[in-house]
């Protein structure tokens, strides 16, 4: 069973295998408001759901699902495996919700961190937990939906392509991003730079590229469905997140024979590009200045640019599905089997 626990009713945009139920929260307790007696409601309904299907075990993602989870199984003698999917130090849940974390932590079965860095923070935020390592899969080749213009309807098809994903959000960093590219599209004027996706910063991101005057040379399309194309159409990738979890999108570029330029934020890029064989790591106190010289040497060496992509697709075997599900498969059966 797939439990959806946010407020609103949402709709599922992958495909699912006929096997899985999915069960929104919401349409059980009847109310997608957000006031504290409608986080009752949820907190409750969850638990009636666990109590009535009697899963083998509950895997939750995300912090504060997490902690609702642990509380709402108390004594139904399931085991629950709880997962952080970013650095939690780089997302701050406020001191409550903190606090909350760090005491049933210790409840869970087996905390899943994506990086050594992350259980790290949990070994000493959380003394009693029981942590694991549990990269992200490089899902490869990727699925495909219609969303989306094609790159053909976007790009000039003279133009060499940089290449950016993600939410237009504050920590994925693309203002950083936009005028690194500054620094240097005067002296490569056959490279464009495109950034897919959506987010509340969109407008000040188009702003910013208007005030350097990078019309038509810095392209925000928006969401894409089939980001296969996009990264087949380009160059480089470059991630200039301020923070990340274990970032999926570097990963699929990598897989594509992408070499990636990246800030060498806490966790995340680090795990996955080999600094100097598939990717350059760009230390975040050097800024914008840094990510500019890193691309530039990037786009200046052609020979540098396809030995680094030959690398890169290592990282389908590297993080492979099958590898990777086959850890969710051993520990999920170990708790299933009662054996921890």
């Amino acid at each position: 069973m797939l439990v959806p626990t946010f407020s609103g009713r949402g709709e599922c945009a992958y495909q699912l295998d006929d096997r899985v139920s999915l069960v929104y929260l919401a349409d059980k307790v009847d109310t997608t408001r957000k006031s504290p007696l409608s986080l009752l409601r949820r907190f409750l309904g969850m638990r009636t759901l666990v109590r009535d299907w009697g899963p083998d075990a509950v895997v939750s993602f995300l912090p504060n699902v997490n902690v609702a989870a642990l509380l709402a199984t108390r004594g139904l003698k399931v085991p629950v495996v709880v997962s952080e999917r970013t650095y939690p130090p780089a997302m701050p849940m406020g001191p409550i919700w903190s606090r909350l974390r760090r005491w049933t932590y210790p409840l869970a079965a087996t905390v899943v961190m994506q990086t050594q860095r992350g259980e790290d923070w949990l070994k000493t935020e959380s003394s009693g937990s029981r942590g694991v390592v549990i990269p992200n899969p490089c899902v490869y080749p990727l699925p495909i939906s219609p969303q989306g213009p094609a790159a053909s309807d976007v790009v000039n098809p003279t133009q060499y392509v940089v290449l950016a994903v993600g939410r237009l959000g504050e920590e994925k960093g693309f203002d950083l991003l936009i005028q690194a590219f500054s620094l240097v599209a005067e002296s490569f004027p056959n490279w464009d730079l495109v950034i897919l996706g959506e987010g509340e910063e969109r407008s000040m991101l188009e702003a910013l590229v208007t005030n350097l005057g990078l019309s038509g040379r810095v392209l925000l399309p928006g969401r894409i469905g089939d980001l296969a194309e996009w990264y087949n159409r380009a160059e480089i990738y470059v991630m200039s997140s301020r923070f990340e979890g274990f970032p999926n999108t570097l990963m699929e570029a990598m897989a594509h024979g992408l070499p990636a330029v990246s800030f060498d934020c806490k966790t995340g890029p680090a795990d996955i590009i080999r600094d100097g064989i598939d990717g350059v790591l760009v230390p975040p106190a050097d800024g914008d200045a840094g990510l500019a010289r890193a691309m530039a040497e990037m786009i200046q060496d052609d020979d540098k640019r396809r030995l680094m992509g030959r690398a890169a697709v290592r990282v389908r075997e590297r993080f492979s599905f099958a590898q990777v599900m086959a850890k969710w498969d051993d520990l999920v059966g170990l708790h299933e089997n009662g054996s921890v």
